[in-house]
């Protein structure tokens, strides 16, 4: 079992930055094995998919949308999972989940092992 906790979200304008930080605690065998994501999702819209990060941190993977304004990085333990989000836009506001799991696949369908209960995240004009 894994539980993750986000934290980060908040209010500010476009153009401004913010950082998203998913804490992760729990342990279960194949730790360190977890892909890790975010996804988003807006009242009225269907979820999608921010950015995941491969279990050794070497590759990421981004949404069209955010691709050079948002990273996404952990440490090897996969203990932390930040978003850094900078220069954000209006249509970036949405509620944004932390999620795990052990095959990609799962991300490549919007669904995921693990998920946490989301920060919001709003960005005014």
């Amino acid at each position: 079992q894994i539980k993750l906790v986000e934290s980060g979200g908040g209010s500010v304008q476009a153009g401004g930055s913010l950082r998203l930080s998913c804490a992760a605690s729990g342990t279960v065998s194949g730790s360190g094995t977890f892909y890790m994501g975010w996804f988003r999702q807006a009242p009225g819209k269907e979820r999608e998919g921010v950015a995941a990060i491969e279990p050794n941190g070497r590759v990421t993977t981004y949404a069209d949308a955010v691709k050079g304004r948002f990273t996404i990085s952990k440490d090897a333990a996969n203990n932390t999972i930040l978003l850094q989000m900078n220069n954000l836009k209006p249509e970036d506001t949405a509620m944004y989940y932390c999620a795990a799991t052990q095959e990609y696949l799962e991300f490549l369908h919007k669904r995921a092992e693990y998920w946490g209960q989301g920060t919001q995240v709003t960005v005014s004009a």
